[in-house]
């Protein structure tokens, strides 16, 4: 494949040697044309040497004004501007694979740009909300405005508490930055694990009542969690910590899109390989559209499929770090096709042995 690839017919090295052919060629027919004219060797010398350099001025042209393009682009990517972009990559030759290449990696360092900067004003915003309402409380406080007693202490408490999952929201991302997360996996029983995620969920949920929700997670009560485990004693092999990442940024996402008094539900089978989990979580909300589903586990991406009035101001990074906890166990997590509402699946493994984690 790779000899059939250097081939190819508009590749550098075919115009090279192209070039050193008809050059040859050139001087063999300027030979040929003197011994029949009996013209002097050193004219057609001066012919030869004349048509080369033209030929090859030429090819040189057509090789070194794409590179010196690229170079101008390149230079402006290492200065920050991501929206230049380098012509000619429908070329047929090594230069069009490059310049498609630097392309890319322009799209995706400016994708990288608007992300970072897209954080930066949510993270901003979203602390800005406690620490506001926390600098409000104390100050009463202070001033004498209102007393410590512990309906003012739970308000403070409260907001830290939103401060807190705000940075665990930060920690997650710089976890799925560096991809250093060590597994400590271990064999668990899925029904009283998942029971407790949901517990924790709907605990959590009550506690937030009343309360815009700045770290993204979701503050309504009326949407029923069910739990369906099938057998009974159902076991995984899994990071707990990490599972719990997955089913708790999964419900809350369903819970969010869920129409009122609605309905989610986490369901658990056993997959092909023992201790392996097959997680599905259905919500009966609005459903994804097919043509976002390789978005959906997109940083920042909040769909547009979402209803903006009851936006909740999250990060938008939720089922980011799902899909990277699930990377981690070597398992896979994606948009299914449901009759109603969204339905994505999770497989897990189960445990590997030390080739296949190497």
């Amino acid at each position: 494949m790779a000899s059939l690839q250097d081939l190819r017919p508009f590749s550098i090295k075919t115009k090279l040697g192209t070039l050193v052919v008809i050059s040859v060629l050139i001087t063999t027919g300027l030979l040929m044309i003197a011994i029949q004219t009996k013209t002097e060797l050193r004219f057609i010398t001066v012919f030869s040497v004349i048509a080369t350099l033209l030929i090859t001025q030429f090819v040189a042209h057509s090789l070194t004004a794409p590179l010196d393009e690229m170079t101008t682009v390149a230079r402006s990517i290492s200065h920050g501007d991501y929206t230049r972009r380098v012509s000619g990559a429908d070329r047929r030759d090594e230069l069009g694979d490059l310049a498609q290449t630097i392309n890319r990696m322009a799209d995706d360092l400016e994708a990288q740009d608007r992300h970072r900067k897209e954080l930066v004003a949510n993270v901003s915003h979203e602390l800005r909300t406690p620490i506001a309402a926390l600098r409000a409380v104390l100050e009463n406080v202070v001033d004498g405005v209102s007393a410590a007693d512990p309906e003012t202490m739970r308000t403070a408490l409260k907001q830290t508490e939103r401060l807190g999952r705000l940075v665990e929201t930060l920690l997650d991302l710089s976890r799925l930055d560096n991809g250093v997360v060590q597994l400590k996996a271990r064999r668990f029983e899925v029904w009283p694990y998942l029971s407790g995620v949901l517990k924790e969920a709907n605990m959590v949920a009550s506690q937030r009542r009343g309360m815009p929700s700045g770290s993204g997670r979701h503050t309504r009560t009326d949407v029923h969690l069910h739990l369906d485990v099938t057998p009974p004693e159902l076991t995984a092999h899994a990071d707990a910590e990490r599972l719990h990442q997955v089913v708790a940024n999964l419900i809350d996402n369903a819970v969010k899109h869920s129409p009122p008094h609605g309905r989610v539900t986490v369901r658990a089978r056993r997959g092909e390989a023992p201790d392996s989990l097959e997680l599905e979580v259905l919500d009966e909300g609005p459903g994804i559209p097919r043509s976002e589903w390789h978005r959906v586990f997109e940083r920042f991406n909040r769909g547009s499929h979402a209803d903006k009035k009851s936006s909740d101001g999250g990060t938008g990074l939720g089922l980011a770090i799902a899909r990277w906890a699930v990377d981690l166990h070597g398992g896979r997590i994606g948009v299914a096709e449901s009759v109603r509402g969204c339905r994505i699946q999770v497989s897990l493994p189960g445990p590997r042995t030390r080739s296949e984690l190497t």
